[in-house]
């Protein structure tokens, strides 16, 4: 029986029928619609609807159903269920009989559909949260054991200044943790309960909301009945996170990419990983790489599909909501898989130190610390600028780096110059001159490696909270 039929003489058109149904999708929503219906169940009771008995009857039928799920994929093979409150109902009378129809009893799909969501994303937030974790972890472990190995850090793609392999690392450390700070801030605004809204007026039955709210782990109760049952800014809100999750990601494996080239050689890509080409024996394929960056614009796309579907919607609840639903669980599992792919690549992943070694010390990469040399000897900045660079002009002309130039010329541009001037421009010296928080000096990166693995600590400890 529909949950709607009353009103209606004729049966659906049976094409329209299996086409308008979301059961298909939404019910992966089961355990949050069992958690959410046991609440409801709970504040009828109180309200005086529901009998001590049948209470019982009616939990002790949702745990069968939510049981019956876990054991067998098949039991959720079900033609004629509308979506998965519908299926929930069938299967509850089936079990109990019509007591199972008390369960609807003051409430609607519009503000099921709203709390089972807000469940979903809560619980995919604290996940996706403790992979975010995981991968900080792996990046941070990874820097430590880089030590003192540098590597070219790159502006416009051209070879900029040297930095330490560290360092380069935690700069998408930095991006992931700020991911998981917009999920956290995200799981704030989310954590209100639509229960008690009805289908746009408020419940018909003196429901105590607040029980509810509080026993499904809520902050509280939303705040208006119409807003309730038609706001999915918490979905647009995460689904936006996601993708600059995914963007960062892509970032991630494009440079990873970039750098494993025989060109760069700087990365070694994991066989595991990657794969050959089917025509040309060499090859090495970044496919992970390549599939976080192509996969990538598909959560970015769900985005936009989010905003486009909810933009000319009026108030309250309308079908086309139903269609947001995919978006939203296409991002989430995407990003579900693929954290942890990421994750294990990073472990496997090898650096070629020798090579990037080798490449942060030449291309004129120590040419802003010779500039600061002057600096710090008394000449203005804008004039060591362009001493230094009429410095590069002379050594692109004879083939040769600053280093190899000799000090009476380097005089001959300035009298600042002096003996001390080729300590400055060793790698190390290099490296040593950038000493400011955030900076790439050893220390600064050291220490921020140890202020990183406790933002990580921190990160752990909520996700574990809330599991």
């Amino acid at each position: 029986m529909k949950m709607w039929s009353g009103r209606f003489r004729q049966a659906l058109d049976p094409e329209f029928e299996r086409w308008q149904r979301s059961f298909g999708f939404d019910r992966r929503l089961l355990k949050c619609e069992i958690l959410a219906s046991s609440a409801h169940a709970r504040a009828l009771k109180t309200a005086g609807i529901l009998s001590s008995d049948e209470l019982i009857s009616i939990l002790q039928g949702l745990k069968q159903i939510g049981e019956k799920a876990a054991g067998s994929a098949e039991f959720l093979d079900d033609d004629e269920a509308e979506d998965v409150h519908h299926f929930v109902e069938k299967q509850l009378v089936a079990l109990i009989g019509e007591t199972g129809y008390k369960l609807h009893s003051g409430r609607s799909r519009n503000e099921q559909i709203a709390t089972d969501l807000r469940l979903y994303v809560r619980a995919a937030i604290d996940q996706l949260r403790q992979e975010l974790s995981d991968l900080c972890s792996v990046l941070v472990d990874r820097a430590e054991r880089a030590a003192d190995a540098a590597m070219p850090a790159y502006t416009h793609l051209q070879r900029a200044e040297p930095v330490l392999l560290g360092h380069w690392l935690l700069a998408f450390v930095e991006m992931f943790l700020r991911d998981a700070d917009r999920l956290a801030d995200c799981r704030k605004r989310l954590n209100v309960c639509p229960l008690g809204s009805g289908a746009v007026a408020g419940a018909t039955i003196a429901l105590d909301r607040a029980f509810m709210a509080d026993s499904l782990g809520f902050d509280g109760a939303t705040g208006n009945s119409i807003d309730a049952t038609s706001d999915r800014d918490f979905a647009l809100e995460f689904v936006n996170a996601l993708s600059l999750v995914a963007l960062h990601l892509s970032r991630w494996a494009e440079e990873m990419i970039l750098f494993s080239s025989q060109e760069y050689s700087f990365v070694i890509l994991p066989e595991a990983y990657s794969t050959g080409s089917s025509a040309m024996p060499q090859k090495r394929n970044p496919d992970l790489l390549e599939l976080v960056r192509g996969k990538s614009a598909g959560i970015l796309g769900n985005a936009t599909a989010l905003m486009v579907a909810l933009k000319g919607l009026p108030l309250a609840y309308n079908k086309d909501l139903q269609e947001t639903q995919k978006p939203l669980f296409d991002s989430s599992d995407t990003l579900m898989q693929m954290l942890p792919l990421a994750t294990e690549w990073m472990k496997a992943v090898e650096f070629n130190e020798d090579r990037m070694s080798e490449a942060a010390q030449s291309g004129f990469m120590n040419a802003w610390a010779a500039a600061t040399y002057l600096v710090k000897r008394g000449v203005p900045s804008r004039l060591a600028h362009e001493r230094i660079g009429k410095a590069v002009q002379m050594c692109m002309e004879r083939g040769c780096e600053l280093q190899d130039l000799p000090l009476a010329e380097l005089q001959a541009l300035s009298p600042a110059f002096d003996e001390d001037f080729y300590e400055s421009l060793k790698l190390a010296s290099v490296l040593a001159v950038h000493d400011v928080a955030g900076g790439t000096a050893p220390s600064r990166v050291r220490q921020a490696i140890a202020i990183t693995k406790q933002k990580i600590d921190s990160l752990r400890e909520e996700a574990h909270a809330h599991a």
